[in-house]
Order: C-alpha cells, then sequence, then structure tokens
C-alpha cells in the first residue's frame, strides 16, 4: 500500500474538433483519509496555470474563464470540455489537497485533431498539345481543413506517380488557416501522349488519427488531350450501293485526332481535277449534304483533313453511285394509226446501270401484266386506252419510273343515244338529243332547223337541238346524221303525237271495260243454270264440257284472254242453253219402257 499522496492521469487524451473531451484524475490518499480540495487547471501561453475548478465539501466554485461555458464536472471529479477546438489543445492539471497528507498533483495534454475533407480536383481547363515545348500542368487537387498538416500524393490508371520520374513534377503547399485547420493543395505536371486521352487521374490526401494513418481518395478525371490524326474515314449515308436519283446524301468524314482537323471535301471532275466541292455554311464540319441527287452526282469524291497543330493532311475517297433509270420509251406496233376492232402491241424500254423490271397498269392503277409487252386486241371507243408502264429496280427500293401513253382510235361514227320515240305536242319547244362517239371528232348535222348547242361528253359528242314541233315534223320525224372523214351514221327520230295516244288510249279503256261486263254477264247466266240443275256437275257432264270434238248439239265453253274470244264465248253460250234443254228433254224420253 502508498504510504503517500498519489494522483494518476492519462498523460494524453486526443478529440477530435467539435467532440467533447473528458479527462480523469484519480488520486489516492493514504489512512482513507479525505481530500480537502481538488482544483482544476489548464496550461495558457505563458506557461501560467489559470484555475478552473476549485472543489472543497461545501461546494465547488467555477472560475470565469474562457472555458466557463463548455466545462462540466463528473460525479468522480472528471472534467469534460465541450465542442473541443484547436485552440484547446494544451496541458490540463489536477491539483489535490489532503491536509496533513500534503498537496499533490498531475497533468494531462489534450490532443486535438481534424479529419480533412474529400480532397478536390481539377483537370487542366482546355487542352493539352503532346507537342507542348514545356511539361503541361496535368491537375490541381485541394484538401481542406484537417488537422494535423495532411500529404497528397498523385496517381495516373491507380499506380503513384513520383516526383522526378519521367519528368513528372508535383508542387505542394500547406496553408494554416485562421481556424487553425490546414489546407493543403497540390499540382501534378507531366508530360502527356496521344494514349493519355485514355488515362484517369486521381489524388489523394493521407492523414494521421491517433495511433494509425488514414487516406481519402479524390474522384478520377481526364484530361483533354491535342493530338494530331492518324486515320481518316469517308462514308456515304445511306449506303452507296442504295442511292437512288432523287435521294438526299450525307458524305460523313471523321478522324481520329483532337480536336478534329478542318475538313475539305473535293469532286473529281471531267477534266480528271479535284474540284472544291465544300458547303459553304459547314466547311469544317466534315459533313457534306448532297440534296436531290442524279446521274451527275455520280463520281469520286475526297475529304482531305488539316491538322492546324502541325500542319498535317490526310486523305481519304469514295466512289458514289447514284442509281437512276431514264430514257423510259414506249413503242407501239403497228405504229400506223390504230382503227377501232384492230389490235396493239405496246413495247416498253428503258436505261439503268442495274436490272429492271417491267409492269403495266391501266388508268385505275390496277395491274395487268408483268413484262415489258403488252399486246391489246379489239380497240374501241369505249375501252379504256390509256396505259402505264412501269419500270422498277428490284435491287434498289424505291427507284422506279412510270410512262403513260394514251392510244389514238380512229373509227367512223357509232350513235349510242338518241331521243325516240319522243311523245310531243303540236306547237310545242321541244329538245332533240344525238349522242355519238368517233375519232377524230365527228360532225353532227339534223335535217331539220332549230337551235343546235353541242358539247363533249366523256368521249361521246352530244348534240341538242331545239325545235318548234310544226305538222311536217309530227309527220316525217327528225333525221340525226353523223360524220368524220372515216364514214358516216344516221338514225331517225320519231315523234308521236300525245293528242292521238289518249285517244286511242281512251277506246281500250272502253274496250276493257265492255269485256269486264260480258264476262259478269256469263258467269251470273252460268251460275243460274247449275242452280236449276240445268248444268250436270259430275263425271259425264264435265266431259261434255271439255269434250275437244264439238257436235252442234253438244255446248263448247271456250276462255282466251282476247275480247274478241269472249265476245264469241258469250254468244254460242247463249245459244246452247237452248240446245241444251232440248237434248235432255229428248234423252229423257228414250229411256222410258
Amino acid at each position: 500500500a502508498a504510504s503517500k499522496l498519489e494522483i494518476s492521469m492519462p498523460a494524453t487524451v486526443e478529440v477530435e474538433v467539435g467532440d467533447t473531451a473528458r479527462i480523469e484524475c484519480n488520486f489516492y490518499i493514504p489512512e482513507n483519509a479525505s481530500y480537502t480540495y481538488i482544483d482544476w487547471f489548464y496550461v495558457d501561453r505563458s506557461n501560467r496555470q489559470v484555475r478552473l475548478y476549485h472543489i472543497t465539501a461545501n461546494g465547488v466554485l467555477e472560475d470565469d474563464t474562457e472555458y466557463k461555458q463548455r466545462l462540466s464536472l463528473g460525479e468522480d471529479k472528471s472534467l469534460s470540455i465541450s465542442a473541443v477546438t484547436v485552440q484547446d489543445a494544451r496541458t490540463f492539471v489536477c491539483q489535490v489537497g489532503a491536509g496533513s497528507h500534503g498537496v499533490g498533483e498531475n497533468s494531462t495534454e489534450l490532443s486535438v485533431y481534424k479529419v480533412p475533407k474529400t480532397p478536390e480536383i481539377e483537370p487542366s481547363s482546355g487542352g493539352i498539345s503532346v507537342h507542348s515545348n514545356k511539361i503541361p500542368e496535368i491537375a490541381r487537387c485541394v484538401s481542406r481543413n484537417s488537422l494535423p498538416p495532411p500529404s497528397i500524393t498523385w496517381h495516373k490508371n491507380g499506380e503513384q506517380l513520383h516526383p522526378q520520374e519521367n519528368n513528372v513534377t508535383i508542387q505542394s503547399t500547406l496553408t494554416r488557416e485562421s481556424s487553425g485547420l490546414y489546407t493543403v493543395s497540390s499540382t501534378l505536371y507531366a508530360p502527356v501522349t496521344r494514349q493519355d486521352r485514355l488515362s484517369s487521374y486521381h489524388c489523394t490526401v493521407h492523414y494521421n488519427l491517433p495511433g494509425h494513418s488514414q487516406a481519402l481518395q479524390s474522384r478520377g478525371v481526364k484530361v483533354n488531350i491535342f493530338y494530331p490524326a492518324e486515320h481518316l474515314t469517308l462514308q456515304v449515308v445511306p449506303s452507296s450501293a442504295l442511292v437512288k436519283e432523287g435521294d438526299n446524301v450525307t458524305l460523313v468524314c471523321e478522324s481520329d485526332g483532337n480536336p478534329p482537323p478542318v475538313f475539305t471535301f473535293y469532286k473529281k471532275n471531267e477534266l480528271n481535277e479535284w474540284q472544291d466541292v465544300s458547303s459553304p455554311t459547314d466547311p469544317q464540319g466534315g459533313v457534306l449534304t448532297l440534296h436531290n441527287v442524279d446521274k451527275s452526282s455520280s463520281g469520286k469524291y475526297m475529304c482531305q483533313s488539316l491538322d492546324l497543330d502541325d500542319m498535317s493532311q490526310i486523305e481519304e475517297d469514295v466512289d458514289l453511285v447514284v442509281n437512276y433509270i431514264e430514257g423510259v420509251n414506249v413503242k407501239m406496233e403497228p405504229s400506223s394509226t390504230l382503227l377501232e376492232g384492230q389490235s396493239v402491241t405496246l413495247s416498253c424500254d428503258a436505261h439503268s446501270p442495274v436490272d429492271l423490271t417491267y409492269q403495266w397498269r391501266d388508268e385505275n392503277g390496277t395491274k395487268l401484266k408483268e413484262g415489258n409487252q403488252l399486246f391489246v386486241s379489239n380497240l374501241t371507243f369505249e375501252k379504256s386506252n390509256t396505259f402505264s408502264c412501269r419500270v422498277m429496280a428490284p435491287s434498289v427500293p424505291g427507284l422506279e419510273q412510270s410512262k403513260k401513253v394514251s392510244l389514238a382510235v380512229e373509227g367512223k361514227p357509232r350513235i349510242v343515244a338518241i331521243s325516240s320515240p319522243l311523245y310531243v305536242r303540236q306547237d310545242e319547244v321541244i329538245n332533240l338529243t344525238c349522242k355519238a362517239i368517233a375519232f377524230p371528232r365527228p360532225t353532227v348535222q339534223w335535217s331539220i332547223n332549230g337551235t343546235a348547242h353541242e358539247y363533249m361528253d366523256n368521249q361521246h359528242v352530244a348534240s341538242n337541238l331545239t325545235v318548234r314541233v310544226s305538222h311536217d315534223l309530227l309527220q316525217d320525224g327528225a333525221m340525226c346524221r353523223v360524220f368524220n372523214k372515216l364514214g358516216v351514221s344516221e338514225k331517225h327520230i320519231q315523234l308521236v303525237d300525245q293528242k292521238s295516244t289518249a285517244e286511242s288510249q281512251g277506246v281500250i279503256i272502253v274496250a276493257i271495260i265492255v269485256a269486264i261486263l260480258v264476262v259478269a254477264v256469263l258467269g251470273a247466266v252460268i251460275y243460274f243454270l247449275h242452280k236449276k240443275g240445268k248444268i250436270p256437275c259430275g263425271r259425264a257432264g264435265k266431259q261434255d264440257i271439255t269434250k275437244p270434238e264439238a257436235r252442234k248439239d253438244k255446248i263448247v265453253v271456250e276462255v282466251k284472254s282476247d275480247k274478241l274470244s269472249e265476245e264469241a264465248g258469250l254468244l254460242q253460250g247463249a245459244n246452247g242453253e237452248r240446245r241444251a234443254a232440248a237434248d235432255q228433254v229428248g234423252q229423257s224420253s228414250g229411256h222410258r219402257p
């Protein structure tokens, strides 16, 4: 057991800025005596002890210091300091008075640290040329608010770069801020090559914590490297094999240089010389657009790149083939004038650098036949004589041309419509119509005078003649005569007087009424005789009535639709009734015993 007063404290207490530091003061007093007082001090810059607390059995006295708002005492009389700052890194002393056992004290060094923020990296602005005369700046790295001071290392593609190796230079600067924390910045200088366009750079900040070291890594960055082109490509969009007349074609020139070089487009002319065809709106963009290309757009095109850094040039050329169809022509056999009823063979031909197929269609677009020939028989005016030859290139989708041909079929006129018979009244003003078809266009003549109006209706010639109906016109009618150089066609128009027609109709109506009355009377007579029993209804009676060979003493009833036949039947029925009665009387007498 100890024979004197002993004070034990940790030599060092480490705490991060902003946290709470707790410093313990453990003491031993012989004979289990009590302390008289406990005082806490800190040592200022003048190496002077400044009291913080005075503790006795009667109470605790806190002195008025800069720590007054951040101090607290534990039940074991330990000292706690909240919201630790960098300035709190100093020595704290615990002094214990034990009466007759004397006074003892010990101290603890408060160590303050701060973890730095993640380093910030910024690559060099602009670009770095591989032909630079001096070692270029690659990037800058900054780490702030660290305690103790940190250090920075540089890495390329994951491997650390060391100063003085491969012309690498690293410049670092350490700055102590007003807060007492440190900011370290570092700049990397290194030569670059074409391959460095894909390289990734980052920096790492290293800092010490109690008992071990830590590191924070920045994001990776790439540097814009300037290097001349080594390869050049020139392509046609869409593919050159599918370009057709009327298309918009784009020539795209690309290089592997950075920045992109200046592009110039040329086309070889008829004199085998290169002619500048660059677009004035985009002379350096590497794109040349050809609108609505045709046969003359075909040829060899060249793209030339110029690197403004070292003035080096690269050239690349491509052949543009514009597929086309030209010279679509339709021949007719026979080639002479076509007459109605004849036949004709149509032959279609065209020129193209690719294989062609042919198709025939009518004027409505209906497909008639595949192949370059079409045979048309029995030509007429009425049939459609307009045909279309459609020429297509199967290997180039969308490439096609069409040629229409209309056949002029000649023939003498044919009257197809006429207003006959025409029911009219005398002195009435009427229109006579005559319509015909022919080619060449025929002339229409009327046999009577009047006001004629002639017009075309589709392929027909129609003539309307306005006249007043006279007695002679009613008697003779009118003649329509249509003619051209190939012949004449005539037709007569009959005029019918509506008054005479009405009288005839009246006579017919009267006759029909009389016939109906006669049939009614005949039916009544037959019914009356049947009721009196004078007309047998048995099989024998029926046979007599319908027997084909009629004798003078037999009744023959014949019903016809003809009015005269009906009247004759009525008369025969009247005479036959009397004969039938006499016959019945005779037959009765003959059968008596």
